[in-house]
This record gives structure tokens, sequence and C-alpha cells, in this order.
């Protein structure tokens, strides 16, 4: 390869095989850049006799004074693609930014794209905050590259050990248990859950350990075959309620892992010739807006998402200062309403 002119990084990471990203990383002595990679990469500057701008460079060391926010599509009936329990959750956020003097960058990502690395070397801002990831188990890995490359984000999701960086979220445990008991209080014994109950979807795993953990307090066993996946859409909702009924197990109630689930459910349930409550008790997970319009109105949990976006950015502009920063779980407050007949 002739170089015309000044070299540059691109010229470096052409060379190298590698990304621009990673070239720069590796001129600063990031510890993310394996010694091998970096050995080639410093090689190759010498020989072109690549000298780093220094202006440019420290430009860059300067913070923004701006946060991203980085959505994650979501199946839904709009063209919208997220989720509206998230819609409150960007007021919160969006004011608590404004408050404390940073600017707010918001940006709609598809899971299939290399998101984890967007921010990384750009500098548009100083930290990322992320709401919804899918399937956990398949984001993992990008998360853990965060945690390595030293970039400063936080989430929002199960606040549980071991996860890989700053996790905000409500007590999912506490409220899953809260409406188990709800559920049992008011005489239902049958109760299924709609929702994915395993590590793949940890916020809803753990709605459905507290309710489960109501259900042995109370000397039932939750039953497998009361329990069908869903991902948090009104289809999927619909369609998790059509298959639970096609299994031809008495039930006499449904905790919903989310509101969009339990408004699918209420339909199939209606359309089966079920009265709600009287037949079976519907209860959801969000508070989101809709849920005290639906006729009847949908018992559910409400998360604070006022207190949610004040903590998430008092997080990450923490991490930012290099303060030390912990996951933490929000309280979460059981609302009752006509759909379990608390109405």
């Amino acid at each position: 390869m002739i170089i015309k002119g000044k070299a540059t990084s691109l010229d470096i990471a052409h060379l190298a095989g590698v990304s621009q990203p990673t070239v720069s990383r590796a001129l600063r002595g990031s510890p993310s850049v394996n010694p091998e990679t970096r050995k080639k990469i410093l090689a190759i500057a010498r020989e072109l006799n690549y000298k780093v701008d220094k202006n440019a460079s420290n430009l860059r060391a300067q913070q923004s004074g701006t946060l991203a926010l980085l959505f994650f599509e979501d199946p839904t009936p709009d063209d919208s693609l997220i989720n509206p329990f998230f819609h409150s959750m960007l007021g919160s956020i969006t004011r608590a930014c404004a408050r404390r003097g940073f600017d707010l960058l918001v940006s709609f990502q598809q899971l299939s794209t290399n998101w984890h690395a967007d921010f990384e070397d750009s500098h548009k801002a100083d930290g990322i905050i992320l709401l919804g990831y899918g399937d956990y188990l398949e984001a993992e890995s990008k998360l853990q590259q965060l945690v390595a490359q030293g970039t400063h984000f936080v989430r929002w999701g199960a606040a549980l050990p071991g996860e890989p960086g700053v996790s905000i979220g409500c007590d999912n445990f506490q409220g899953g248990q809260d409406v188990g008991a709800h559920l049992l209080a008011r005489g239902r014994r049958k109760i299924a859950f709609l929702g994915h109950a395993s590590d793949h979807y940890p916020e809803f795993f753990e709605r459905w350990r507290g309710y489960a953990g109501a259900l042995r307090k109370a000397r039932l066993k939750p039953d497998p075959a009361l329990q069908v996946d869903a991902i948090t859409t009104e289809q999927a909702g619909y369609e998790a309620a059509q298959a639970l009924l096609a299994r031809g197990r008495p039930f006499d109630a449904v905790f919903a892992a989310s509101d969009l689930i339990a408004l699918g459910a209420m339909k199939a349930l209606r359309e089966a010739g079920l009265r709600i409550p009287e037949d079976v008790a519907v209860a959801g997970f969000d508070d989101i807006a809709l849920a005290s319009f639906t006729q009847p109105g949908l018992s559910t949990v409400q998360q604070d998402t006022r207190l949610a976006g004040e903590v998430l950015v008092d997080s990450l502009i923490g991490l930012i200062r290099g303060e030390p920063v912990e996951s933490r779980k929000l309280p979460a407050k059981l609302v009752p309403r006509g759909s379990t007949g608390a109405g």
C-alpha cells in the first residue's frame, strides 16, 4: 500500500486489518486491545512515521456535556417500535439531564447493529443509558465489551449480582410477590403466569420467582402447565392466553409479566367467553398509561419512572466523575383495580 501524504489512523487500520477505533485505543494504550494486536499496530505506526495529533487527542478527551440514551426496537402495533413503558422513562430522563446541565442525545438502535461500539470513540457523549436489550443472554457479550472498553454506561434492567456494569431496576421479585399475594387474597388458587421465566429475560424471571414464592408461602405449588412464554407485546399476550386455554388446565387468575401481555390476554379471554374478573382475574406489571383506562381497569405493579430517570442520570454522572456507583433496586407498588375485583 502506497501512502500519499500524511498517514492517518485509517491507513494503519487498513494495513493491520482492524477497525479505526481499535487503532485509536491501541495508540492510547487501552487495555481492551490485546497485546499482540497492539504491538502490530504500533509497528505499522512507526513504519508510516505516524504522529498522533495531540490537539485532536486532547479535544476528544474533553467531556462533551452530553449523555446518550439508546432505545432498542420492540415489536409494537404502531411504527414507534418503542415499548410504551419507556415513553414515560424518556420524559423523566430528559428532565433529569436538564436539571443537571447535561444535553441528551437520543438514539434509536436495532438489536442487530453493533450498538455497543457506536459511542466508544466517537465522543458524541460522555456516557450511555441503555433502555431495553431483548434477550439478555444474547446482549450480555456486548455489555461485557462495554465494561472492557471502559465505557461509562448504566442500564435499566434487573439489578442482580454478577451482571456487567451498573443496572438500575425496580424490585421485580417483590412486585411479583405482591401480585401473587393479592390474587391469593382475592380467593384465587390456580394462577397462571404469562411471560418468560428464564435467565433470558431476568426481569420477567424475577417477577415469576416472586409470584411462585407467594404461592409456596400459601402452601401451593406453581403449575408448569399454567406458565406460557411471551415477550412484552399485546399480540404475544393474546397468543399466550390462547395457548393457555388450549391446554385445558383450569385456572382462575392470570399474572402477566407486563401490562402489554395482560391487555392481549384480556382480549383472548373475552373472546373465549370468560368474564374479567368474575371468571378470571388478571394482573399486569408496569402501570402504563393505558392500564387505568381498560374495562375493567387493570391491576398492576407501578414502577416509579420519575425516580428511575433521576437515579439513572445520577448514576451515570457518578461513573463519568469516577465515583463509586452500585446497581440499585427501586421500590415497586401494587395498584389494585377492577381486573382483579379490587375496583
